[in-house]
């Protein structure tokens, strides 16, 4: 029954997850374009009243003017949209999510003993040490180095630096699935704190200001777009994070820490082409694919270095394994999890009728996914998960 209400949560959790993460990335994405895209005024009232940018957008079979005022209006409305739920309910679910999946289970999923073995406190404790390290040392390298000459050069590559260390140090403590989610978790956390500790209080500060005639600090719109156009370049290596637990070829590769960075690295890079792409179209120059080219080369290098091994060949008309012996593979291998007394996800695989009914999820999560056994726990061999899958595409025959 715990285990009825687990998935029950899982699956709640997940989907309230996915609906608020897109409508903070909506409006992270939205704003950045915006932003981009604006161009000056064509009308001197509106330079006037101290507009800096506009854009001109036809959308739903009506047209919206879009204007910018990048200190103060002269005129400040009594209500104003704030963006900040979106990303605090992002982070609200997805903190639920990884406590039910890793926190409530982390001798299961947060340790893989060949990797350390700890116990389950420590795992948690340190996971969750992760967080608030990350966006420590994050905040301190803005605060250092992000207002001075060539700020922005040196903050992206200490930051870039640290989460190098982040992923190598995180896949040296935890199981591969789950060192990936806990890197992309703590970048998401470094991102909805700062819209909750810099974007909003700094906004909230301009606003007290108008709204008491006071002049307004411009270091608070400095701060606030700095911290904004980093959780842009954050999105899609957390992103990446987030779906990697489905691709076990990823996560169990040897070197999984570069494999995690190279391709964080890629989802950065295109982001960035991106956001080029709408400074580009807005001041009628050629559009810089370079960046997503560049991140596209990454990917493709990956794909080329994690390409397996060929398996032997086997021989044209060789029978294929035999229904005893892919038995033996999974009694060995499998059953510890599924059988009479366990039956994770209601799956037993400890008879010769429950292993031909599973074949096809045997097939895709032990060997086209390699997902299982969870990290590998039993140790199964790329020769054994073969002959598995030589077996199924046979037809998964009963002798």
């Amino acid at each position: 029954m715990d285990a009825y209400w687990l998935d029950w949560a899982n699956l709640l959790l997940r989907g309230a997850h996915v609906i608020t993460g897109i409508a903070w990335i909506g409006a992270s994405f939205y704003f950045v374009g915006l932003d981009s895209s604006l161009t000056k005024p064509a009308e001197e009232s509106d330079r006037a009243k101290g507009v800096g940018g506009e854009l001109w957008a036809v959308h739903g079979g009506g047209f919206y003017h879009q204007q910018k005022y990048p200190v103060s209006p002269a005129r400040l409305p009594e209500s104003l949209h704030w963006s900040m739920w979106e990303s605090y309910s992002t982070w609200l679910t997805g903190f639920a999510l990884f406590t039910v999946l890793y926190l409530f289970n982390a001798g299961t999923f947060l340790i893989d003993k060949t990797v350390f073995d700890w116990s389950p406190s420590a795992a948690v404790a340190t996971a969750l040490g992760f967080f608030v390290a990350f966006w420590l040392i994050y905040d301190a390298i803005c605060r250092l180095f992000g207002e001075r000459e060539n700020g922005d050069l040196v903050v992206g590559a200490l930051v870039f630096a640290f989460i190098v260390f982040a992923a190598w140090l995180s896949c040296r403590l935890f199981a591969g699935r789950a060192a990936f989610l806990l890197v992309g978790a703590m970048m998401a956390t470094t991102m909805s704190a700062n819209v909750l500790m810099v974007i909003i209080p700094g906004q909230r500060k301009v606003v007290a200001a108008l709204r008491a005639g006071e002049p307004v600090d411009p270091v608070h719109g400095k701060r606030g777009k700095q911290r904004s156009v980093h959780n842009t370049y954050f999105t899609l290596p957390v992103v990446f994070t987030m779906i990697s637990n489905h691709y076990g070829f990823l996560f169990g590769a040897k070197q999984n820490w570069l494999v995690l960075v190279l391709l964080m690295l890629a989802g950065a890079l295109i982001r960035v082409s991106f956001v080029l792409r709408h400074k580009a179209l807005a001041e009628a120059r050629p559009v810089p694919w370079r960046w997503a080219i560049a991140g596209t080369l990454v990917v493709a290098a990956t794909v080329a270095w994690l390409m397996p091994a060929p398996q032997p060949a086997v021989a044209k008309g060789a029978p294929p394994p035999t229904f005893s012996q892919v038995q033996a593979i999974v009694a060995e291998r499998c059953q510890l999890c599924h059988n009479a007394a366990v039956a994770s996800k209601n799956v037993r695989l400890d008879s010769a009728e429950a292993l031909r009914s599973h074949a096809q999820q045997v097939y895709q999560q032990a060997v086209v996914m390699k997902l299982m056994p969870l990290n590998n726990a039993t140790q199964i061999t790329d020769a054994e998960r073969a002959q598995i899958g030589r077996w199924f595409e046979a037809g998964a025959p009963a002798r």
